[in-house]
């Protein structure tokens, strides 16, 4: 016994120094445990956590070797649950609590594109026929149909419109992924979209400056380049990717370059290092500077002034906004005289992102920018302790990229799997083809052009600019249409991803030979995630959709409408169909043996209700009068739904199982209105 408590003993003493890279994790762990409870947390609880993370951060500054950490990432786990409640009631607002049709007018805070390739406006300051100010939400957003040729989008521009607004919608599925709770923390209140002409009513005056200029640098390039490459060129300069069409977008996700679309830790990491080096630079150039003046510190400030006046002109999204911090820590950490790329600063930039936006942690941004960055200085900080030579000096760069592609991707993969349902296939090749060109021309000619537009020559570095994204779009074309570049695969449980998580966090944090056992977690989720069972029946929450599992695959009870959870069905089932093609499968999982049957419509619903032989009858309306008892089938309506949310109805030894999607996400905030008055 004595040996064993040693080596425990002589384990845990050997983490001393590294137990730093685990406060994000403690926060982390908090913060899912928040966005995991099936009941709201009250204000006195919150109050009472808070209270109880000061206590124990208290005990853990006191403790000693062994109850002092042990505290304090209680005390951290305690504060995380404590943020994402504060986060969760700062941000709190009216949702629409009912269908809504009629006149909306408001101000344009946003501008972007619907997945139909429709104009999306994000508005504020709203104002909705016969509703109270006090009900009336903090931000709607609106697609546009129908012919808006006259309309110009104009960022600050007062609008009216006729439009069709409801509350935001739940999962599609049982355990998919919740737009109430991502609405919630955008503030969006409603959603909805519009066929009649949109009217500007007010010019934009005195507000949305930055907004505007903006969208005005994204209208200058866009008209310097043209097609797509215009488009490509706006969304890394300024954010505005409403100009790429679905075509550029569907070929990017498959040949895995999507990320190069938004503004994240790349863009940002190359944007401030051409500018700290182009300083350096400069003070190397002239010796009465560079020997006098600390070059290298003043460089980093003048970098980081530059991702500043980046993250501003880029409309400081999430994910831009994660990039900035985690940039910033690096050049503060070389302000410092301390190592720019680390554990610790990635640990320093996490704390910072999840204290500010805590509901982050539930999304595919945060999870694979920090996978990525995690992994990479892992992996560089294993070759420089190892002094593993990479090859001549001539040979470095190329064997670096090579190798930064590799574990980026391996460590985003399963994560972009989990969310997205696939792999991209050839992934690497695109990335080794592009990622270099990204650094070498396209972010450094984009520096150049705006610090050439005051003089009107940016047209230069936008040609230069326009050459790299070319050849970028082509090789995403070239990629996607290769033979198997996408492999899709279906949905995981809600375990695979915290386990793949914690097991890696093991292997890259633990110190000692005990960082082994992080296969092990690892193992556990490829195994579950292998072993999840798709539901054999889906229905929305509207009743208007349903999808029945064949051998085929699932086949859907109608060719359009309800595109979006029809194709959400699809990708989580991992199949590549669309809607028109599952409903070809419609009619052979209609047989007479079929676990259910579909009535569709006011006349049909006015029939007597008959079961023959099905375990399940769904009606897409509202029945005048309650079925009968002693049907022997379950009864499914919009009634139900209205109370259940969309269901699942999985296999079972008992028969039929089902599940409601408010079975998983529960009574919150952002779903239950009674919680919110």
């Amino acid at each position: 016994m004595s040996g064993v408590r040693d080596l425990i003993v002589r384990t845990w003493l050997n983490q001393r120094g590294a137990l730093f890279g685990w406060v994000p994790v403690a926060l982390a762990c908090g913060i899912g445990g928040f966005f995991s409870l099936q009941s709201e947390p009250s204000e006195p609880l919150l109050w009472l956590l808070a209270g109880a993370a000061l206590g124990l951060a208290a005990l853990g500054w006191r403790g000693g070797e062994w109850i002092g950490p042990l505290a304090l990432g209680a005390a951290l786990v305690l504060a995380g649950f404590c943020i994402a409640g504060l986060r969760t009631h700062l941000v709190a607002g009216p949702v629409l609590g009912w269908r809504y049709y009629g006149p909306v007018e408001g101000r344009i805070v946003a501008i972007d594109r619907s997945a139909s390739d429709a104009l999306r406006l994000t508005l504020d300051r709203v104002v909705l026929s016969r509703t109270a100010p006090a009900r009336v939400p903090t931000r709607v957003r609106v697609s546009l149909h129908g012919d808006q040729g006259h309309f110009s989008a104009i960022p600050g521009r007062r609008v009216m419109m006729t439009a069709h607004l409801s509350p935001p919608g739940g999962p599609v599925e049982p355990g998919g992924f919740d737009f109430q709770r991502h609405a919630w923390f955008l503030e969006l209140g409603a959603v909805g979209y519009t066929r009649t002409p949109v009217l500007a009513i007010a010019p934009a005056q005195g507000a949305q400056r930055l907004f505007r200029a903006r969208m005005a640098l994204s209208a200058h390039v866009q008209a310097r380049l043209a097609g797509q490459e215009g488009a490509f060129a706006a969304a890394i300069m300024t954010g505005d990717r409403s100009g790429l069409d679905q075509d550029t977008l569907a070929a990017m996700r498959v040949s895995n370059l999507a990320h190069l679309l938004a503004i994240s830790g790349l863009h940002m990491g190359l944007l401030a290092g051409f500018v700290f080096a182009a300083f350096r630079l400069g003070f190397a150039a002239i010796p009465g500077l560079g020997l006098r003046l600390p070059g290298k510190k003043i460089s980093a400030v003048l970098a980081l002034a530059a991702a500043a006046a980046y993250l501003g002109l880029s409309g400081g999204n999430v994910a831009t906004e994660r990039a900035f911090v985690m940039v910033a820590v690096m050049l503060v950490a070389v302000m410092l005289d301390r190592r720019a790329l680390s554990l610790r600063a990635v640990a320093v930039a996490a704390i910072i992102v999840l204290c500010l936006r805590p509901e982050a942690l539930m999304g595919p941004g945060f999870q694979m920018s920090f996978a990525a960055t995690v992994a990479l200085v892992a992996v560089f900080g294993w070759l420089r302790d190892a002094q593993v030579a990479l090859g001549p000096r001539w040979l470095r760069p190329v064997l670096t990229v090579l190798i930064s592609s590799a574990v980026a991707g391996a460590a985003t993969a399963p994560v972009g799997a989990a969310h997205f349902n696939q792999f991209a296939q050839y992934g690497l090749i695109a990335n080794l083809a592009s990622v270099p060109l990204m650094g070498v021309l396209v972010m450094p000619s984009a520096v150049l052009a705006a610090c050439l537009l005051p003089l009107g020559l940016d047209w230069i570095a936008l040609w230069a600019m326009g050459l790299g994204l070319r050849w970028i779009l082509a090789v995403s074309a070239w990629v996607a249409d290769l033979d198997g570049a996408r492999v899709l695969v279906s949905a995981p449980g809600p375990v695979v991803l915290p386990l793949l998580a914690f097991g890696a966090l093991l292997i890259v944090l633990w110190r000692g030979g005990g960082r082994a056992v992080g296969v092990i977690p690892m193992g556990l989720a490829v195994w579950f995630w292998t072993g999840t069972a798709r539901p054999v029946i889906l229905i929305s929450e509207t009743a208007s959709l349903v999808g029945v599992m064949t051998d085929q695959g699932r086949a859907l009870n109608k060719p359009r409408g309800g595109g979006f959870v029809a194709q959400n069905w699809l990708e989580n089932d991992g199949d590549a169909a669309d809607q028109e093609t599952a409903f070809a499968r419609w009619p052979g999982a209609m047989s007479d043996e079929s676990a259910i049957r579909l009535i569709e419509g006011k006349a049909a619903a006015r029939h007597a209700l008959k079961c023959e032989g099905a375990k399940v009858l769904v009606m897409t309306t509202d029945p005048e009068t309650a079925p009968p008892a002693g049907l022997g089938c379950d009864v499914i309506t919009p009634a139900t739904l209205r109370a259940t949310g969309a269901l699942a109805l999985y296999d079972s030894e008992t028969g039929l199982r089902i599940i409601g999607a408010r079975e998983i996400t529960g009574e919150r905030i952002w779903n239950s209105p009674h919680l919110r008055q």
